[in-house]
């Protein structure tokens, strides 16, 4: 059973997993460097316990401390319990949920051992925005995806905005990081899957023209909001599709075109 520490001063050592978590940049390299992540929320908590991710801590306001009674009662980690003043004094902001874990994080798969299962994969490159890695996760969760590989610049999954906006699907979709863009495309086809490129170019064909769901493997290219996939991923790519569009609108949110798009890939998916 975990101990449950009532916490005064916000310059407490213990509290250090938890804070400036408002500030982007130093826990962008301060997480993965510690090999932690932050979950908040009473339903992100509990998934990221399910997938096996190990707790290192938590960060508990007096009324939250009940409901995740039986959570606390079977950690040997420890709960720190604290005024949501005092937890937005160590946060940076008012914490809406209040509760917080700070979890060990796993080593990651290599690309290659997820390719091995995988028939549905997700690719994406330069996607920096963690609303956008998150939204894109839940959306790869729920649509059947097998798995996501990201470039080296892509954003961190476990970040916690982005493990917040996918409702803990992040835990749910095994990932890896390519280590050479756009070379490792290469070992992506290589594996037995169809390279296909989603961009609004009119001289790409439609997803219905394509029909990926009667594909054996496919892996579907995503590049960040604006810019989209650069031209050497393009040019890498098997086929360039596109979502039509109606009203004279160019182009969909990444996330938003990303959960059509994984509709279109899924198989034995239902006709509407």
């Amino acid at each position: 059973m975990a101990d449950l520490i009532t916490v005064e001063d916000p310059t407490d050592p213990r509290l250090r997993d938890y804070t400036g978590l408002t500030d982007v940049e130093l826990r962008r390299k301060r997480e993965p460097a510690e090999g932690l992540f932050i979950a908040e929320g009473e339903k992100v908590i509990r998934r990221a316990k399910a997938a096996g991710y190990e707790m290192r801590s938590m960060l508990l306001s007096a009324k939250w401390v009940d409901v995740m009674r039986d959570v606390i009662d079977e950690l040997p980690a420890p709960v720190y319990a604290v005024t949501p003043e005092l937890a937005e004094q160590v946060t940076g902001y008012h914490v809406h949920r209040g509760a917080l874990a700070s979890m060990q994080r796993k080593p990651l798969p290599t690309a290659d051992e997820l390719l091995a299962t995988a028939r549905r994969v997700v690719v994406m490159e330069s996607v920096n925005d963690h609303t956008n890695i998150g939204a894109i996760f839940r959306s790869a969760a729920a649509l059947g995806m097998d798995a996501v590989l990201l470039s080296p610049d892509c954003a961190d999954p476990l970040y916690r905005r982005s493990v917040k906006v996918s409702m803990g699907a992040v835990f749910s979709v095994p990932y890896a990081r390519l280590e050479s863009w756009p070379r490792d495309l290469d070992a992506v086809r290589g594996a037995g899957f169809n390279l296909l490129a989603l961009t609004p170019d009119e001289k790409a064909k439609t997803l219905d023209e394509v029909a990926p769901h009667r594909m054996d493997r496919v892996a579907l290219m995503l590049g960040a909001e604006g810019d989209g996939l650069s031209t050497q991923a393009l040019v890498a790519a098997d086929e360039w599709v596109r979502i039509p569009m109606a009203h004279g609108v160019d182009s969909l949110n990444v996330g938003a075109a990303a959960a059509v798009a994984f509709y279109a890939v899924a198989t034995g998916r239902p006709q509407l």
